[in-house]
């Protein structure tokens, strides 16, 4: 009688958080029989570029107790705090809006849930690749997965699970530095001020970098509106609204209905954090709601305006920037980049103000770009541009993310084998698809519907 053939594993392509929460919640879903093959083309499975940084002021964007790796179990994380041995040494800070870890050190809780995966029940079904997958070509039974070191491995199918997409790299500059990639920093001379492009989050982790890293000179923080994200305060809570249909008919009656509900809060003590925070239950159901013209009139208008107040960061980070802003060590203002000229030395960069007529000259010794999600039609990532190619996958909703189904299915332009998504890809099909308390849902959810889908193969 011939050998059975073991199952074909499932691979997730990607192991910062949204990769690693899929690899875990599958090995807890599918038959001890089918292994997943986690895939990382950096150096560290389980931190991805959000918690690979050691910068104890790069801090949490949430509270540690929103921070749980697992839905059922939403006091995991603070569990996990309290039983370090080092306690507050290792950098976490108690404030009155809540505690907050710093990213590293998030980093290190999901590389030992990485790390007890491998090692539960002496049983290897979680393998490590540490390769860049370059393609994935289907084939009868899924996929052959290959790597850019040459490594094959036939796979029943594939998540992808590679976070936020990098930016197009703009403004094109000789001089132009990765914040993620601090080693250069250190050569930086106070001489010449730094240029960081966007003033979101991103920018507030890169201020915190230069500082860490000894540069001791002017900075100047540009985007088109100049917004800064909004700190996280003590806040109670508010029920969610009870919004009709005519308030989510059209963009500005959606604004409106919004705009009194923070009013009320704000009679009633509050104030608008709980009434953003009350609307997150809903906001998927809120965004799919409103026509596609209207949608795309919140990417033009709303969406910077939307995002500084969602997504807001650590008091102590916040307070850090406004030190930098009241010692003149840190500009920030709302400009429009029209050109860079690059010298041997320094980088000549002509702005317009928001609202100026006249353009203003700026020389600067370094640009970081800090500006955050790159779009799909865009990318430069040799596996999607593949996948593109092949009619395997289509950007999705306002090229924002991919397609996909309310499976989490990646759709393109035919049909292909099975190929699903989650975490930040997903943006533009759902809203709230970035932080920490959504992926691990999405994790779990797609867990169950992969196991379904081959348990549903196996019985055909």
């Amino acid at each position: 009688m011939a050998a059975t053939q073991p199952a074909r594993p499932i691979a997730v392509i990607g192991a910062g958080f949204s990769g690693t929460m899929a690899a875990i919640q599958l090995l807890a879903t599918l038959p001890r029989d089918r292994a997943v093959l986690l895939c990382e083309r950096g150096g560290r499975f389980g931190r991805g570029l959000a918690y690979g940084t050691g910068a104890s002021a790069h801090l949490l964007n949430l509270r540690a107790g929103n921070m749980s790796a697992f839905p059922d179990r939403p006091r995991h994380f603070e569990d996990w705090l309290a039983a370090l041995a080092e306690g507050p040494a290792e950098g976490v800070r108690a404030t009155p809006a809540g505690t907050f870890a710093p990213r590293g050190l998030y980093g290190r809780y999901l590389t030992e849930l990485l790390t007890d995966a491998v090692t539960r029940d002496g049983l290897p079904r979680l393998h490590l690749l540490n390769d860049t997958v370059s393609d994935l070509a289907p084939d009868p039974e899924g996929f052959r997965l290959r790597t850019e070191g040459g490594q094959t491995h036939a796979v029943a199918g594939a998540v992808l699970a590679m976070g936020n997409l990098g930016a197009a790299g703009e403004p094109r500059s000789r001089h132009r530095l990765d914040p993620w990639q601090p080693e250069r920093l250190g050569r930086l001379h106070p001489h010449l001020p730094v240029l960081i492009v966007g003033t979101g989050l991103t920018m507030v982790d890169t201020v915190a970098t230069l500082r860490d890293h000894g540069f001791a000179g002017p900075i100047v923080a540009v985007s088109r509106r100049g917004l800064l994200p909004s700190a996280h305060a003590a806040a109670a809570p508010w029920p969610i609204p009870a919004l009709s249909a005519a308030d989510v008919a059209t963009l500005p009656a959606l604004l409106r209905r919004v705009r009194r509900e923070v009013a009320a809060a704000e009679a009633a003590g509050i104030g608008w954090r709980g009434v953003i925070d009350a609307l997150r239950p809903v906001t998927d159901t809120l965004w799919r709601s409103l026509p596609p013209a209207e949608r795309a009139r919140f990417l033009r208008h709303l969406r910077p305006f939307w995002d500084v107040h969602r997504h807001r960061t650590a008091p102590p980070a916040a307070e850090m920037i406004a030190r930098e802003i009241a010692a003149g060590g840190l500009s920030v203002g709302a400009a429009r980049i029209l050109s860079v000229v690059d010298a041997p030395a320094h980088a000549a960069v002509t702005l317009r103000p928001r609202g100026a007529g006249e353009t203003l000259r700026l020389d600067v010794q370094a640009i970081l770009d800090a500006t955050g999600i790159g779009r799909v039609g865009e990318t430069e990532d040799p596996l999607l541009r593949r996948l593109i190619a092949r009619g395997l996958v289509r950007p999705g909703p306002f090229g924002i993310g991919l397609d996909a189904g309310p499976d989490y299915r990646v759709l393109g332009t035919r049909p292909g084998p099975r190929l699903w998504t989650l975490g930040p890809l997903l943006r533009g099909v759902l809203w709230e698809c970035l932080a920490v308390p959504d992926i691990r849902n999405e994790a779990a959810d797609l867990a169950g519907i992969v196991a379904a889908e081959l348990d549903r193969a196996e019985a055909a």
